[in-house]
């Protein structure tokens, strides 16, 4: 497995015992002393909504096009809110995205702890949602990777700590690839995008993946080849 600092380890191994009325426009509306507008065919030629009297029934035109808009509303596709904990990328995690700054989501209260790391990186945990299920690295200030030892959150291509490698070969084909580290003891699934990476490291005490992370390729990747010291 990658040799990840004491502080990342242990923050791993912790994340592994988490238990995995429709309103028309004004300007739609005509002036008081527009026409009457009739609905020819009906039994009254009722007028519709524009030009009648305060309080007039809308008509069975009007009447039918909401119940259309309500029906299209319902089956349209519930928007993943911004608490979701399911997703996890090379651009963060939530509102932890690479790049951001320590102070401003200390600021927020999105922070639950840090501890120092090599050469002015820092190692947070978060609070709210995402408390206990990812680790945030981050250098000179900056976010630069976001780990996981649970599953969710997931890779956006569905790959997730638990797999194996193959099961990793299999969902990303030519984009991914098998890397070791300069040691040559141990082995990662690394994906590339652009200066950014989502790599998928061992398990200590099982097969498959025990660690997920995704960030800058300058951070992520270098630090599993190179081994991190401290």
């Amino acid at each position: 497995m990658n040799r990840l600092s004491s502080t990342v380890l242990a923050g791993a191994l912790a994340l592994c015992a988490v238990v995995p009325a429709l309103a028309g426009p004004a300007a739609a509306r005509p002036a008081a002393d527009a026409p009457t507008v009739v609905r020819p065919g009906t039994a009254a030629d009722a007028p519709t909504r524009p030009g009648t009297a305060a309080g007039a029934p809308a008509t069975v035109a009007a009447a039918s096009t909401d119940r259309a808009d309500r029906r299209r509303a319902a089956k349209a596709p519930a928007v993943r809110g911004a608490g979701s904990v399911d997703l996890l990328s090379v651009r963060g995690a939530g509102p932890f995205r690479i790049g951001a700054r320590l102070t401003r989501l200390s600021a927020a209260g999105l922070i639950g702890w840090t501890a120092a790391g090599c050469a002015g990186v820092v190692h947070a945990g978060v609070t709210g949602d995402w408390a206990g299920k990812i680790v945030l690295a981050f250098r000179d200030g900056r976010l630069v990777s976001v780990g996981t030892a649970a599953a969710p959150p997931r890779s956006p291509a569905g790959a997730s700590v638990g797999m194996s490698f193959a099961e990793l070969e299999e969902i990303y084909g030519r984009r991914g690839e098998l890397i070791s580290n300069d040691a040559g003891d141990a082995t990662a699934y690394l994906v590339r995008f652009g200066s950014r990476v989502e790599l998928f490291t061992g398990h200590p005490i099982r097969p498959g993946v025990g660690w997920f992370e995704a960030g800058r390729a300058d951070f992520v990747e270098r630090g599993f080849r190179q081994g991190r010291s401290c």
